[in-house]
């Protein structure tokens, strides 16, 4: 199974400078929560963003067209299919982490969403693709937790593809 996952701003705004616009910690729990035990895919500015270090109890897939590209302990990609073709064969969940390409490429082969949507607007370049919410029914929402550590109020939003 494929899903995405992300925290965006009231205006789609999902990243700057290739890194989060904002600290929220209960959102980086819920991440920690969801992609545990299962495999996280990003793009290589993603993964430079955070300093190419690798997330512990996850695997880590880097998806880049430079083919001398050294990941850290990440597996190295080249294209979609061979992630597609990983994700087919593997027991758990396939997380696309991003960036907005990533997203974009992989939007159309995703099965669920978990997306975390933050009350408040910041400043950024990059955004979230356009999604057809037609194609999507919410599953579950659960607001975030508001508190001197996570100041901006957010929902944990849920989404499952109509089955065709």
């Amino acid at each position: 199974m494929i899903a995405a996952i992300w925290a965006q701003d009231e205006n789609g705004l999902i990243g700057k400078d290739d890194k989060l616009p904002w600290y929220l910690p209960d959102d980086l729990q819920f991440f920690k929560q969801m992609t545990e035990n299962n495999t996280i895919v990003m793009g290589r500015k993603t993964f430079e963003g955070m300093g190419k270090n690798l997330l512990p109890n996850r695997q880590t897939i880097v998806l880049t067209s430079d083919q001398s590209y050294d990941g850290n302990g990440a597996i190295v990609m080249h294209s979609v299919d061979d992630v597609l073709k990983y994700a087919e064969e593997f027991d758990g969940i396939t997380f696309i982490t991003g960036g907005g390409e990533i997203y974009k490429t992989f939007l159309p082969h995703t099965d669920v969403l978990y997306r975390t949507l933050i009350q408040s607007t910041f400043e950024g370049d990059t955004y979230f693709p356009y999604i057809d919410w037609g194609e999507w029914n919410i599953v579950s929402t659960s607001e975030g937790s508001v508190n001197d550590d996570n100041p901006y109020p957010h929902d944990f939003e849920t989404y499952q593809r109509h089955q065709s």
